[in-house]
């Protein structure tokens, strides 16, 4: 959730009221990126690269209606689609992420609900009496789906840096023995951008009587994650499917994303005379313009390019942790991460910040694009008033039965802040953590 007050909805509503005899539709839109504008600079609460350019795209296929309808593979005659651009993209981002190329299936999606919507009910085809499991810190969207679904659900508790507890995980599928688990792994949790170790859920599976089915919701850190080849679809990995978001890392101007799934999950669909295609995938038409917006972030800037955008962002990220705990406000990062985690600010700061807050933490985000000068801007807001934090400084934790609260928050586990900088890339499951006191 965010504090951040809404810009005025009632003006918004007489500006966009289609019941008036006159509407000035230039105005409309000339308030719509006003407002955007103005609150662009402040906006570092939610994942979004704002570094790349898709003005080219939007420019030249902007003007036009590009329907991706079916399924990728077929592309319908006559229409106007970009069936090739996706079919592009998803093989990038299945080769980078090591699937093999005889045993992939994939294809631009809406987003990562509509990829971990593909994946899970592909899962429940493959097995209908299974029980889905997934992390308390699992984004908002898998219990939604869950329950569009019908599937029985069980959700395993996070540790207090946003890894679900392995353990537990463990436990509960050694307590139903004849079902199959189906489990559902993060990799980038919303408020701490933690990352589930899918080898371990792998073993635990594959250990499993009934067997299963581990899907990754990979929506903000996976291509970060597969640059650093951290992440991988190869067949020891144990990873059936995986959900990815391109409106967070690539910045594309609309909500988008890629499913890819292993061959044999692939929906047959049903053969569509009057489009001349397969519906195999969820929403039947699709935006072409969003796979083309994909293909030119990936076209222009290539593997090395978008290396050294995670290293960037990362480095930032690292600057931000810095500065925070150098004016004594306690914030903490996973060495792999963009996302920035801190005691909430006081209501003032929070209502010029767009900060994403759950109680009594929240983040700031360094995607690619953020800039220093707005960590520094934001870091001085803190600065003049620490008294007015929302929890008090923690004191150091004795052991792990003291982690709780801001201690918790501030000292997830025993790494320095100095490790995180020095290798910026780093992710080793569960030993790599980055810990910062307050100064």
């Amino acid at each position: 959730m965010t504090d951040t007050p809404t810009l005025p909805s009632v003006v918004d509503a007489e500006l966009v009221d289609l019941g008036r005899d006159r509407i000035d539709v230039a105005a409309v839109l000339r308030h719509l990126v006003d407002r955007a504008d103005a609150a662009a600079s402040t906006s570092i609460g939610f994942p979004g690269a704002v570094d790349l350019d898709h003005s080219e795209v939007m420019a030249r296929l902007g003007r036009r209606l590009w329907n991706n309808i079916g399924d990728p593979a077929t592309d319908p005659g006559g229409a106007a689609h970009t069936k090739a651009m996706e079919r592009a993209v998803v093989a990038w981002v299945a080769d980078l992420l090591a699937m093999p190329a005889d045993d992939r299936w994939g294809y631009v999606t809406t987003g990562g609900t509509e990829g971990n919507l593909a994946a899970l009910h592909a899962a429940q085809r493959r097995h209908p009496r299974a029980v889905v499991y997934h992390s308390t810190a699992a984004h908002y969207s898998i219990p939604k789906i869950l329950d569009i679904l019908g599937a029985r659900r069980l959700a395993v508790p996070a540790r207090q840096d946003g890894e679900i507890d392995h353990e537990q995980l463990a436990a509960q599928l050694r307590r139903r023995p004849t079902r199959p688990a189906i489990v559902v792994a993060t990799a980038g949790t919303t408020m701490t951008e933690a990352v589930d170790d899918p080898a371990r859920i792998h073993a635990v599976l594959a250990a499993h009587p009934a067997g299963g089915h581990l899907h990754v919701d990979a929506a903000l850190a996976g291509i970060p994650l597969a640059l650093d080849g951290r992440l991988r679809l190869d067949p020891s990995g144990g990873i059936d499917s995986i959900a990815i978001s391109g409106h967070k890392f690539f910045g594309t101007p609309t909500p988008c994303g890629v499913v890819l799934l292993r061959g044999r999950l692939r929906c047959t669909g049903t053969p569509v005379a009057y489009t001349d295609t397969v519906d195999s995938t969820v929403t039947g038409s699709r935006c072409g313009l969003a796979a083309a917006l994909l293909w030119h972030a990936i076209a222009t800037h290539g593997r090395e390019g978008h290396r050294w955008r995670v290293s960037e962002a990362r480095r930032l990220a690292a600057y931000a942790v810095d500065r925070l705990t150098a004016v004594g406000w306690p914030a903490w990062r996973h060495p792999h991460a963009f996302t920035v985690v801190l005691d909430t600010p006081p209501a003032s700061v929070r209502r010029k910040w767009l900060l994403a807050t759950d109680g009594p933490i929240s983040h700031i985000v360094c995607m690619p694009g953020l800039t220093k000068g707005q960590v520094d801007a934001f870091v001085a807001d803190l600065r003049p008033d620490p008294a007015a934090r929302t929890a008090p400084d923690p004191a150091p934790p004795s052991g792990p039965a003291a982690r709780s609260g801001a201690a918790a928050r501030s000292a997830p586990a025993a790494r320095g802040d100095a490790a995180a900088r020095s290798d910026p890339a780093g992710w080793t499951g569960t030993a790599a953590r980055t810990v910062v006191q307050p100064g």
